[in-house]
């Protein structure tokens, strides 16, 4: 989940497929996406990080991954998992919704509004409504798949 949280942050203002093509390289260079270590990065992994090519090299990006790690345990420790955390916030059960055309479906919900704004309050960075609801989607919180998708009927 840690995974998901922290591609969708660096995405934040840049298109999906970029994240996509660097996701590899982004494994390799936040010690398999381990929040564990991220919570405990220094100033010369900071440093490394910013030089390192393969990923997106946003100062704030790279510093919200520690800040973001850090308020991702904490949310362990009082709710058991991260994954009961947020999956509350649909009732531990996903939006099944019914889009027509994909000019329906829209970037945000009142579910990603509410969790966006309780994670800002838990300290979390790069956490809006628009990240939130992307992270939904990817996690499977939220199915938009439009009716006519061969995907609609699996997810």
């Amino acid at each position: 989940m840690f995974e998901f949280l922290l591609l969708e942050t660096f995405q934040a203002g840049l298109s999906w497929i970029t994240i996509l093509r660097k996701r590899e390289n982004f494994r390799k260079a936040f010690d398999n996406f381990d929040y564990t270590k991220i919570a405990e990065y220094d100033q010369s992994k900071i440093d490394a990080l910013l030089k390192n090519k393969g990923i997106i090299r946003n100062k704030l990006k790279v510093y919200s991954a520690i800040v973001n790690a850090r308020a991702f345990m904490a949310i362990q420790q009082e709710f058991g998992s991260f994954t009961h955390y947020i999956w509350g916030f649909v009732n531990h059960a996903p939006i099944q919704n019914q889009w027509q055309h994909e000019q329906a479906i829209p970037a945000t919900s009142k579910q990603s509004d509410a969790l966006s704004q309780d994670l800002k309050k838990r300290g979390f960075k790069f956490v809006g409504s628009t990240v939130i609801y992307a992270l939904m989607q990817a996690t499977g919180m939220i199915n938009d798949h439009v009716e006519s998708c061969f995907r609609y009927n699996a997810v």
